[in-house]
């Protein structure tokens, strides 16, 4: 296997990162600058081959723990590139402008499934709007296991009104990568809307997101 110190000097990635910008090298490429120097005798390169082989997504879901060893690398390089993955996730979340109104819910899908789409644990949370539509407010509300998350539909109405919302957006994420709703999603959405129709709080939408898309509740006649 070819090391990066055996490359050619310009077809390395750190040069040719700083010659054409990241967006010139290849996902494994720019792992192994997270990673490098390699490990145990094998290059940053041919261990960050084998971390994309399946996909970023699937880098994406692996559970990236500070104090973990994931194949060859230690804890120092596990936490670097969970490090990295959060800080995309949260530089795609605050990305979005939030003073244009929200027309349909789904204006705000790509940025949660850039969030949330790959956690490993569901994720349930409300982008909260005034009058006029804007974004004032994104709570995540409850973090579940793998399997659900308990939150209550009180919690969002007592969000809502502390906050003077007018609307809200709810979601959840589904790691198992299918966000079709499940009877719970739908048991849930019903007392919700009940809840907030009695307290004046309209409910836009409850969308459940998964790492390649996302099921608008509303548009499926709430369930």
């Amino acid at each position: 296997m070819v090391k990066i110190a055996d490359m050619p000097i310009d077809e390395r990635p750190r040069e040719r990162m700083a010659r054409a910008g990241a967006v010139a090298l290849s996902d494994a490429e720019i792992v192994a600058l997270l990673i490098e120097p390699g490990v145990a005798g094998r290059s940053s390169l041919a261990i960050a081959r084998e971390l994309v082989a399946d996909g970023l997504p699937a880098l994406a879901r692996r559970d990236w723990t500070p104090g973990k060893r994931i194949g060859s690398l230690g804890p120092a390089r596990v936490a670097r590139i969970g490090a990295a993955l959060e800080l995309g996730r949260r530089i795609a979340a605050h990305s979005a402008p939030t003073a244009e109104p929200i027309s349909d819910a789904g204006d705000v899908a790509p940025r949660l499934i850039a969030q949330y789409g790959h956690r490993v644990q569901e994720h349930f949370g409300a982008v909260f709007l005034d009058s006029r539509d804007r974004i004032i407010a994104e709570r995540l509300i409850y973090i579940g296991t793998l399997y659900g998350a308990d939150a209550l539909p009180r919690d969002v109405v007592r969000i809502a009104l502390e906050i003077h919302a007018a609307a809200v957006i709810v979601f959840h994420n589904h790691p198992s990568g299918d966000p079709k709703p499940s009877s719970p999603d739908r048991n849930f959405t019903l007392d919700l809307l009940n809840a907030c129709q009695l307290m004046g709080v309209e409910l836009r939408d409850h969308l459940v997101i998964a790492a390649h898309g996302f099921v608008s509740m509303q548009k499926r006649g709430w369930s």
